[in-house]
């Protein structure tokens, strides 16, 4: 078999090569690259400095002989060949998981790594208790690795439909057939402007056109979503993050919407306030998602916890 070392030099490889445990440790580094878009973003994950992820990406390259991903001035990406390894990788990688998982649970242990994701805006709602739910977990399953990450909830749904995330706490209007959603509790969003904005002062005295005529700032994931709300604004920037908006409503220039929890402090200090909360105000639906052909004994205890822990702050 002919292959290109360093993608010119052709030379022969005898066999194809046998995966030791060090090319699964680096597809694994290669699939964290992947998942966080690059060398630097990977590193808090990983534990390891941007230089030795690009070694380890080098050697996964001069082991498979192919460029598996653009990196430099114009940013990173990855190429084709990077593009096919990385679906293989990940299927082979959840089969060695699920493998070790069903060891495991024969063996009646909770062993394994649970991707739990989630949107932003999180620490400041007392409905939806992760810290409690957490410390449950870890105390169930000591030997459990749990990774959490934060993003919107398109981005949730599909890392969780290709097997990135074991399971997800989203608000979400759509289901794909896949999975299993338990709704768990609404959030309340409400509509704010910054202490500098030209309404702040007659917040009481406001019509609904005259508010929507201003400068707003939609989140990425809902523009379009629902229509009867969100598309009447005068949209002039968009993100998909709470702290972002955050940032653009203090800025005093535009108007945007908020979970009240989490605007809270900010209203208390002043800095902001809520604008026809009868009329403009609306509730999100969190849900609990699960592929429906999740067999991870550790990712049901996760699941578990967290609804045992939203049951005992609703009763409290």
């Amino acid at each position: 078999m002919l292959y290109y070392d360093k993608y010119h030099c052709m030379s022969r490889l005898p066999v194809t090569p046998v995966f030791s445990p060090t090319d699964l440790r680096l597809l694994r580094v290669f699939q964290a690259v992947a998942r966080h878009e690059g060398f630097a973003a990977a590193q808090e994950e990983l534990g390891i400095g941007a230089g030795t992820i690009s070694n380890h990406i080098n050697h996964l390259e001069t082991r498979f002989a192919v460029r598996l991903c653009e990196r430099g001035r114009k940013g990173f990406s990855l190429t084709p060949d990077g593009t096919r390894i990385l679906e293989a990788a990940e299927n082979m990688l959840r089969s060695i998981d699920h493998f070790s998982s069903t060891v495991a649970s024969v063996r009646g242990e909770l062993t394994g790594i649970v991707h739990l994701g989630t949107v932003d805006a999180m620490h400041t709602n007392t409905a939806a208790p992760l810290d409690k739910a957490i410390a449950r977990f870890g105390a169930m399953a000591p030997k459990v690795t749990l990774h959490v990450e934060i993003a919107s909830p398109q981005d949730l749904l599909q890392r969780l439909l290709d097997g990135r995330y074991s399971l997800i706490l989203t608000p979400i209007e759509e289901f794909h057939p896949s999975v299993a959603a338990t709704p768990l509790y609404t959030e309340e969003q409400r509509l704010y402007c910054g202490s500098s904005h030209v309404l702040f002062k007659k917040a009481k005295n406001l019509t609904a056109d005259e508010v929507k005529s201003h400068p707003y700032v939609a989140r990425t994931y809902m523009k379009g979503s629902n229509p009867s709300r969100d598309d009447q604004f005068n949209h002039r920037a968009m993100t998909s993050h709470m702290e972002a908006i955050a940032i653009l409503i203090n800025s005093g220039h535009y108007l945007g919407y908020l979970p009240e929890h989490f605007a809270r402090a900010f209203v208390e200090q002043g800095t902001m306030t809520s604008l026809l909360d009868k009329q403009l105000a609306y509730f999100d639906t969190f849900h609990l998602i699960i592929r429906k052909d999740e067999r991870n004994r550790s990712t049901h205890a996760l699941k578990n916890c967290l609804k045992e822990a939203l049951a005992s702050s609703h009763q409290n």
